[in-house]
């Protein structure tokens, strides 16, 4: 069972999904996940997609760190009814906004554009990487300034061809699953011309 691990919902256990066509992130890989993005000062206040929710629990974690704003999206009818019960619990001491559909991500993204400055994009391994890259085109183009997209993939796979729209900065490998870290590229263009080099080192 995992659980909210800090903020004002901190020591909350989560429901989790039954069965096994979920991947719940791990609360070592959770802690550490944001454990990052604090150090980048990124989830305070920040408008969210939780956009293959599951349980809810990256989302629910956001929230509880003091998110403005958590969109969960999730496609599958029990584990969306798990995340509106994590929600639900974690929303007693939380404050931010919430909104929980039960739908693709693909179709919600189509018909909500954010801004969001913070995106939880953790697909079934089973998508492929085409499929992962689908996604991120259609939620690139309403990503905030300075937002950040974490992708949760398994290890075993190779990292995704990134489009010039995304720079991967970080990632961060956990046994069977690895993070990878990706903001807007600032010096992307659509004018058909080659991006500028940026003069910023990948961390």
């Amino acid at each position: 069972m995992s659980r909210i691990i800090a903020g004002t919902a901190g020591g909350l256990r989560l429901a989790s999904v039954p069965g096994e066509n979920t991947r719940p992130t791990t609360d070592r890989v959770k802690e550490s996940l944001f454990s990052k993005l604090e150090s980048y000062d990124i989830v305070q206040g920040a408008r969210v997609l939780d956009a293959y929710a599951g349980s809810g629990a990256l989302g629910c974690e956001a929230l509880s760190r003091g998110a403005a704003s958590v969109e969960f999206v999730e496609k599958h009818p029990k584990a969306c009814e798990v995340t509106r019960r994590n929600v639900a619990a974690t929303s007693k001491t939380a404050t931010g906004i919430t909104r929980v559909t039960q739908g693709s991500a693909q179709s919600y993204v189509a018909v909500h554009s954010g801004p969001w400055d913070l995106v939880f994009l953790d697909p079934p391994y089973a998508f492929t990487q085409e499929q992962v890259l689908d996604i991120l085109r259609v939620i690139t183009p309403n990503l905030a300034e300075g937002a950040i997209v974490v992708v949760e993939r398994s290890s075993r796979d190779a990292e995704p061809a990134w489009s010039s729209q995304l720079r991967r900065f970080a990632m961060k490998k956990y046994g069977e699953t690895v993070l990878y870290y990706l903001e807007p590229d600032e010096s992307y263009t659509d004018t058909g011309s080659e991006p500028a080099e940026s003069e910023n080192a990948s961390c």
